[in-house]
């Protein structure tokens, strides 16, 4: 491999500010009993204490609730037809909603649960109503537990795992670290189980097809992803600015164990998760024109959001989360960003104060026409 470049960012979780944990089905649910394992639970509680202390955002990925909920229904052991899988997600669901929050509530921690498909995240509304959800979340100390919505997806709107679910969640999160637990502790350049000369890499810094070439098929009974998902889900966090891990999760306690150094393959980003955002509006062709009054230019430039009071006239026919040009007062671009209101909304509100948002549309509604984070000036 070749040697990490100057502006490749240091792999470890030292300096992870808001981290993603994927959670594999066979790390919390054993595979015989249909269990819970409470104790590998409790000691993941612990980790996530140890990590809030430092002042680390933790958002969860959590596979288990199909798992759980076929040990209830005494489903068995054989392939599930979609109806049975998502009757025993439904079970499932409520039953690891709570054992999270069991488990986290001696340290003080509140947890909230979080069900998405595929469609929200390729719908822009709802990719960025989540986005908006999860931010509150965090801003309150909270930790949200993410999972796919196995009870309604169907194959045409599913992620079908969870290592490229998480990569999707800390994208949507701005997240800066993602860490996939699973019962591997890292990429080998080959499979180690069948090949004895196979060598782990402690470092991937870009996936290029030799590496590729390295991922097998290779997964417990339980779990859905094999080497080959978690490189995608890799190729997707490191193009957002989000470091990733693929690390060993059955023992208790793994967080730390990484945290400590434990063996673990991990995938260099070069940008942070916001300048690979900001990179990626740039990109976007405008649906709409945003005229601003000079007091609002002048914020945008002090690093301020948009809001309504500060819109002379909208133009352009778009929907919430397209993206729209901003121009000053005499038509000079000020930049691109993504809108939180229809055109319609957008002219109705145009020129107003955010207190009186609410009054005009009839609904409560966010005070920023476009957040500072989804600009580009």
């Amino acid at each position: 491999m070749a040697a990490l470049s100057a502006e490749a960012r240091s792999v470890g979780l030292a300096e992870a500010k808001r981290l993603v944990v994927k959670i594999g089905s066979a790390l919390l649910v054993d595979r015989e009993t249909g269990a819970l394992k409470a104790d590998w639970l409790r000691a993941l509680a612990l980790d996530v204490a140890m990590l809030k202390a430092r002042g680390v955002d933790v958002i969860l990925v959590s596979s288990g609730s199909i798992a759980l909920g076929r040990g209830v229904l005494a489903l068995g052991q054989g392939a599930l037809s979609l109806d049975e899988a998502q009757a025993a997600a439904a079970v499932g669901q409520i039953r690891l909603a709570r054992a999270y929050e069991e488990a986290f509530a001696p340290h003080g921690i509140t947890t909230a649960q979080i069900l998405l498909t595929l469609d929200d995240s390729g719908d822009r509304r709802r990719y960025l109503n989540t986005r908006a959800t999860m931010a509150a979340l965090l801003a309150r100390d909270v930790v949200p537990i993410v999972n796919e919505n196995d009870t309604i997806a169907t194959d045409e709107i599913r992620y079908g795992d969870n290592d490229r679910l998480a990569a999707n969640v800390a994208v949507m999160a701005g997240a800066d670290t993602c860490v996939l637990l699973s019962d591997v502790d890292g990429l080998y350049t080959a499979n180690p189980n069948e090949d004895p000369s196979a060598r782990h890499l402690p470092v991937v810094e870009a996936i290029t097809p030799e590496i590729e070439a390295m991922a097998g098929d290779a997964g417990s009974g339980l779990s859905k992803g094999g080497m080959k998902t978690k490189l995608m889900a890799a190729r997707t966090a490191t193009g957002a600015g989000c470091a990733m891990a693929i690390a060993e999760g059955r023992g208790l306690r793994p967080v730390s164990a990484l945290d400590e150094g434990a063996r673990a393959t991990w995938f260099i980003a070069t940008l942070d998760p916001q300048a690979a955002r900001k990179r990626w509006i740039s990109a976007m062709k405008p649906r709409g024109v945003l005229r601003l009054d000079a007091g609002a230019a002048a914020a945008l430039g002090r690093g301020k959001s948009l809001l309504p009071a500060g819109v002379t006239d909208v133009s352009g026919d778009f929907q919430r989360g397209d993206p729209v040009r901003m121009e000053g007062p005499d038509g000079a671009a000020l930049g691109l960003g993504l809108s939180r209101y229809t055109a319609r909304e957008a002219r109705a509100i145009a020129g107003h104060r955010s207190d009186e948002i609410e009054a005009i549309l009839g609904y409560p509604a966010r005070a920023a026409l476009v957040h500072r984070d989804d600009m580009v000036l």
